[in-house]
């Protein structure tokens, strides 16, 4: 495939936004929860569990779609899911009811099982690995900015009009985005081999490395062995799915980098969907006001995962082969210790540039993980090995809202009876503040653990590259006796 320019942008942006749809979706209900609160008289775990609800069914999903992204064609599958998760957010926007915006929330499950194992199989198809970390900065920055979309048009609209009229507009941008995906991204071929032609300033880097990555080169110069007895010869794309996630989750950097993933993304989960509540409370801002504060702190995050993707990608490029591992551990490390002082802090102008920080360091993670994830899986696992990551990282999201709004109504903050007061925001808040407080130890676990699984993640990305050679040989050989049988006949 010789795509270059406008058209490779293209297919960044396109991918984006299926991330950036299943951010928004995800902050909606946070952006708009005072108002639900107030007109559908729930609390804060009731708001938690309209998001566990879409999130708990991607979850139970995204295993057997994981099966489908590494078998069937990919684009077509995102186009169903993208409509599915449209249609549910139309019915959500009719809702009369707790229950009724429950039930409508489950079809948005959908999109969240198929979002990220889609994403991340045509990515690696489509881009080489030496430019990956900076390619899943662009993805995610996509995912992020869906966030911030959703936390501030969702906010504007709920206040302008009414908590429906976000549901309306999330679900035409959904229709559109479904039509663009089945019209313009492409569907490459399989294990690499259909790699998009980077921009001019890489072109060189990519004619030296022969399209077989910086990383490949640094773990052959540096003799690193593979692990031979897990060497795939045979093609994996028909591995029975229990032979698939016996094989995934005994790759120990792949186990490492699943948890310490999950925890992340369990305690961003928690802010997202209670940033407005808190900030609103804390520091007496309105929702309209609190929304655009933590749009900002979006765009903190969008910083982050635009820098330490490439950062690692140059570390790797000078020697430094386990730069993704570490990069992203070393991110959590500091997400806990900017955090702690925030939300100690009882005065928005010393915490917003602590938080800032801290959004910068949460978000900037996620890149290098990503990247590393492909770095050491064989190529034809890669839907099914991102939907165990992405189950696993779906449950841990799912409980987030639920236990941190369960957190918050036992440290005195419930959001109310019958919706927000200036006295309930102000009691929700501050229990909001000790969940996040109690909580913070998550993100510096997943920091350690990252950093204890560096050393086990070059051996692993050999053993990746080992069978992707031996797949490769396999197939030519398989390829040489049909030929050989067609001269003789």
């Amino acid at each position: 495939m010789s795509v270059v320019g406008w058209r490779r942008i293209e297919v960044i942006m396109l991918l984006a936004a299926v991330l950036g749809l299943d951010g928004a979706d995800k902050c909606t209900i946070g952006a708009i929860a005072t108002s639900l609160e107030s007109a559908l008289h729930i609390g804060n775990t009731e708001i938690g569990l309209l998001v566990t609800a879409s999130t708990g069914v991607g979850a139970l999903a995204t295993l057997p779609l994981g099966i489908l992204v590494d078998r069937i064609n990919r684009k077509r599958l995102l186009t169903g899911a993208i409509v599915v998760w449209s249609i549910a957010m139309v019915v959500s926007a009719f809702a009369h009811s707790f229950s009724w915006l429950l039930l409508s929330r489950l079809g948005l499950g959908a999109i969240v099982a198929t979002a990220f194992p889609a994403v991340a199989s045509l990515a690696g198809d489509m881009f080489p690995s030496f430019e990956r970390g900076r390619i899943w900065g662009y993805l995610l920055a996509g995912e992020l900015l869906g966030t911030a979309f959703g936390f501030l048009v969702s906010g504007l609209l709920a206040g302008a009009v009414d908590w429906r009229a976000p549901f309306w507009a999330l679900g035409l941008i959904g229709f559109t985005l479904a039509g663009l995906v089945a019209w313009r991204l492409p569907e490459p071929m399989r294990g690499g081999h259909a790699l998009l032609p980077p921009y001019r300033h890489d072109r060189q880097q990519a004619h030296a490395d022969d399209d077989r990555e910086a990383l490949a080169k640094e773990i052959e110069a540096f003799d690193i062995p593979a692990r031979k007895d897990r060497v795939l010869t045979e093609n994996p794309a028909n591995m029975p799915l229990r032979k698939a996630l016996a094989y995934v989750l005994t790759i120990r950097t792949n186990v490492a980098l699943i948890v310490a993933s999950a925890l992340g993304y369990f305690y961003f989960t928690g802010i997202r969907t209670f940033a407005v509540v808190f900030m609103s409370g804390r520091f007496g801002l309105s929702e309209s006001v609190a929304s655009l504060t933590t749009v900002g702190l979006g765009l903190g995050s969008i910083l982050g995962v635009l820098v330490t993707g490439q950062l690692a990608d140059r570390l790797i490029a000078r020697d430094k082969i386990t730069a993704r591992i570490v990069v992203g551990g070393l991110a959590f490390l500091v997400t806990a210790a900017v955090l702690l002082p925030a939300l100690m802090s009882q005065m928005l102008w010393v915490a917003a540039p602590m938080l800032f920080l801290s959004a910068v360091a949460l978000g900037g993670s996620n890149p290098p993980l990503d990247a590393a994830r492909l770095d050491i899986i064989p190529s034809r696992l890669w839907g099914r090995a991102e939907s165990i990551r992405t189950t696993l990282r779906y449950a841990f999201e799912a409980v987030a809202p639920l236990a941190f709004g369960y957190f918050s109504s036992l440290f005195g903050g419930g959001g109310g009876a019958y919706g927000p007061t200036s006295d309930t925001i102000e009691q929700g808040a501050q229990g909001l503040d000790d969940a996040f407080l109690l909580l913070l130890i998550l993100p510096a676990l997943a920091g350690v653990i990252l950093l204890l699984a560096h050393s086990s993640y070059p051996r692993d990305t050999a053993t990746a590259l080992a069978s992707e050679r031996a797949l490769a040989d396999s197939e030519n050989e398989a390829r040489n006796r049909r030929e050989s049988r067609t001269t003789s006949g």
